[in-house]
């Protein structure tokens, strides 16, 4: 919880000091606490983040993307070094370590909630990859994991392929539907002739 919930709810300065240096709350990071005896939350990692970015009315602004929204969907064999958030291009907080911080306007569709964070759609994560320049082998292997788990479904890529010529969106768009096609174009017909 943040400083700013604690207030919400009667705990001020004074009671927040108290509470750290008796040890019943535990400084995560500035304005950022959990409780001692609380039980770990699953990914207290994404959440301490989450709480972290948030702006001035207390709305998180991070959301995990790139590397960390790859493992948190279970796609290729990513195991990211740093977390990975994408944050509004007028986000100002100096990054405390730990973290790559990537700008972009994200729209309300290529976002998840989860308990505590948001993470980006499992397309959303993809196209990212693809931008960002992932190892070949492991966009691939991702692509593939998201097709065979439903999460790219055709009709997800015909949309975006409407959208793209639609609207001006991102120019690198239309080559990451290519590519994605092209992926899945030949896991299908490996699949048609007994490769896996």
């Amino acid at each position: 919880f943040t400083a700013k919930q604690a207030r919400s709810t009667g705990y001020y300065n004074r009671l927040q000091s108290y509470h750290t240096e008796k040890g019943h709350w535990l400084a995560i990071d500035r304005g950022v606490y959990r409780l001692r005896n609380y039980p770990d939350s699953e990914r207290e990692d994404l959440i301490r983040w989450s709480l972290w970015s948030c702006d001035r009315k207390g709305n998180p602004q991070a959301v995990f993307s790139h590397h960390t929204a790859m493992a948190f969907h279970q796609l290729g064999d990513i195991m990211p070094a740093k977390i990975h958030f994408t944050v509004p291009l007028k986000f100002r907080k100096k990054n405390s370590g730990g973290c790559i911080v990537h700008r972009a306007i994200l729209s309300p569709e290529e976002i998840e909630r989860h308990n505590g964070f948001f993470v980006t759609t499992p397309f959303r994560t993809l196209f990212d990859a693809y931008i960002y320049g992932f190892e070949p082998d492991q966009l691939q292997k991702a692509v593939i994991d998201a097709y065979k788990k439903g999460l790219i479904p055709d009709s997800k890529i015909n949309a975006a392929k409407i959208a793209e010529g639609q609207d001006a969106g991102p120019g690198d768009m239309g080559n990451f539907i290519s590519y994605v096609t092209q992926i899945i174009t030949g896991y299908r017909n490996g699949v048609a002739h007994g490769r896996p």
